[in-house]
């Protein structure tokens, strides 16, 4: 079966396909006998897994925290039951993603940028903050971002536009025309899986007309940009803000935001 396992996961490498490989890297001694030391399971993002770890329930519960991780593009430890039960350490398990981490790129060097690069790097971004105005956009500002650009956000969309897929991210929280909509119209033209841009209701309606304006499409606009950005938990700070900002991300990811979740641009009246 190792065997099995190490020519699926060749062939997913160089496919460039996500993959997770689960290695049992120890075992409680009552439970030599159940579980093999070195077992392996391959996790695909969705389809059916190559391997077993010992256990059907084991690989059924490991398998979903896989896929869970590998969408982070994170690599760790875990410890299950010997039927995966949580809060156990009969076994530990070394779950390895193949898989770029998700991006965050964030248009504004403002304050509630500096909240949502906090929340965007403890779920497991490479988190990049863009603004043209050198005197912001600062290493010194934002220290945990990975990259602090000064560029305007059309330009930087040219240059790492391609490389933008459906796990990444991007947040316009300039309140700026001059900045949001060619950040957001050099957003439309990749294939980022999450637009937000940041505003009262009035300042998305301005900023739609100016959308339109510049050529977006209608459709296109109502399908992908989430604006304004965030779901409706009541969020006042920054703090509050960049989890709702991520709460959404995450949702849109998994495919619930509209149908068990209120985004913020689906409801009416003030936002705070």
């Amino acid at each position: 079966m190792s065997g099995e396992i190490y020519q699926e996961l060749r062939r997913s490498l160089r496919s460039g396909e996500p993959v997770c490989l689960v290695t049992v890297t120890n075992v409680a001694e009552e439970f030599e006998g159940l579980a093999s030391l070195g077992a392996k399971l391959l996790v695909h993002s969705d389809g059916p897994t190559v391997g077993t770890l010992g256990d059907p329930e084991l690989d059924r519960v490991v398998a979903r925290d896989a896929r869970a991780m590998l969408e982070r593009g994170v690599t760790g430890t875990r410890h299950y039951g010997s039927h995966g039960e949580a809060r156990r350490e009969d076994l530990e398990m070394f779950v390895e993603s193949f898989v770029s981490p998700s991006r965050l790129v964030i248009f504004g060097a403002v304050d509630f940028s500096r909240a949502l690069v906090e929340v965007g790097k403890i779920l497991g971004f490479v988190v990049t903050v863009c603004d043209a105005r050198a005197v912001f956009a600062t290493t010194a500002r934002f220290p945990l971002a990975d990259e602090v650009v000064v560029e305007w956000p059309d330009s930087y969309l040219d240059r790492v536009g391609r490389t933008l897929g459906p796990r990444d991210a991007v947040c316009v929280l300039t309140h700026d025309t001059k900045f949001d909509v060619p950040a957001i119209l050099g957003a439309l033209a990749s294939d980022v899986g999450y637009i937000g841009a940041m505003g009262s209701r009035r300042t998305h309606e301005k900023r739609w007309e100016r959308l339109l304006e510049a050529g977006a499409s209608e459709s296109e606009l109502r399908a992908r940009l989430m604006s304004p950005i965030g779901l409706d938990v009541g969020a006042r700070t920054p703090e509050e803000t960049a989890v709702s900002i991520c709460a959404e991300i995450i949702a849109v990811r998994s495919g619930r935001a509209l149908r068990t979740m209120t985004p913020l641009r689906d409801g009416s009246g003030p936002i705070h």
